[in-house]
């Protein structure tokens, strides 16, 4: 067999696969991925703590890094070079509408719209909101025990929104995923839980136990948690609060082989945008697909292996068989 035989090709992607998991917003960390212990993942099961966004499309990158030369001599020649500035944007599309896509792509708080009562003031953002009832012990992140009586509030097919009460403090809320910055004590008890990640569709109540159709993203409820029946989902253009997430970009060549792009720090650019694609089937119809646009900033984190400042990381994992 030749030596050609062995070569691979440019990669030919189909799709993008998007991943994120959340930042310790109070202390600043990201989520690594290490492409040499993780880098086989089942595409449909990521490992913890990584939740799929599914398939993006008009995947971009963009270095804006910028370098500058070490003049020196007469006359000045380069000498060196220099990085000048590191700075990185990344943007997509998501083809679907989550709770996770719509933050990801709104840029500031994104919100749950708590159910409310009947007498509830009408609010731009949720006015007041059903009693929370309180989630007892051997909760786990897909299933929810309550009392029967409050398990009975809820079916198959509502979301639940499962967090702590809003207590007066301030700084980074959101039981474990950071929802939101209060800057200054509010009076909404219900407020963490209008800004939590940790919802869920409820797929069938069991007794007094709620199955969920799917992980609560921040993992197991605290000790003191409550839930919440979530109608829907509200995002504002404005505001000081920044998304920010570690992201995990996945490419799987024709051959099999992978390409990773891993930002660990991501904070989406400017507000809630939205793509507008015809949807034909070989004719004009006047349907429209709307597609969340969402564009990113690249922050920086110091590499523990040798110090240096980087934004992000691009594996490359071959198929079997190839010249490396």
């Amino acid at each position: 067999m030749t030596t050609s035989a062995y070569m691979n090709p440019a990669p030919i992607l189909r799709r993008m696969r998007g991943y994120f998991a959340p930042v310790a917003r109070a202390t600043g960390t990201p989520v690594m991925f290490d492409a040499a212990e993780e880098g086989s993942f089942v595409l449909d099961d990521p490992p913890s703590p990584w939740i799929s966004m599914g398939w993006i499309a008009n995947f971009s990158r963009k270095s804006l890094s910028k370098s500058s030369a070490v003049m020196t001599g007469v006359p000045a020649a380069p000498l060196e070079q220099v990085r000048e500035s590191l700075q990185a944007e990344v943007s997509f599309d998501f083809l679907s509408w989550t709770k996770l896509t719509m933050a990801l792509a709104s840029g500031s708080q994104h919100m749950n719209l708590l159910s409310e009562t009947s007498t509830a003031t009408g609010s731009a953002d949720g006015g007041t909101a059903v009693s929370a009832v309180v989630v007892q012990s051997g909760s786990t992140a897909s299933s929810i025990v309550l009392n029967a009586s409050d398990a009975a509030l809820f079916s198959a097919g509502s979301i639940v929104a499962v967090d702590v009460d809003y207590g007066g403090e301030t700084g980074f809320v959101g039981t474990p995923v950071a929802g939101a910055y209060v800057k200054s004590a509010l009076s909404d008890v219900d407020y963490i839980r209008r800004v939590t990640f940790n919802v869920a569709l409820v797929a069938s109540v069991n007794g007094n136990v709620l199955q969920l159709a799917e992980v609560l993203p921040g993992g197991v409820p605290a000790a003191n948690a409550k839930a919440q029946a979530v109608c829907g989902f509200v995002d504002r253009e404005g505001g000081s609060f920044y998304q920010e997430w570690s992201a995990l970009f996945v490419g799987e060549g024709s051959q099999g082989e992978r390409v990773f792009y891993h930002y660990p720090r991501l904070q989406a650019v400017g507000s809630a945008e939205e793509i507008a694609k015809p949807v034909s089937n070989g004719q004009k119809n006047g349907l429209t697909s709307v597609l969340l646009h969402g564009r990113f900033t690249a922050l920086p984190v110091t590499d523990a292996l040798d110090g240096e400042r980087v934004v992000c990381y691009r594996s490359y994992v071959p198929a079997s068989m190839t010249l490396v």
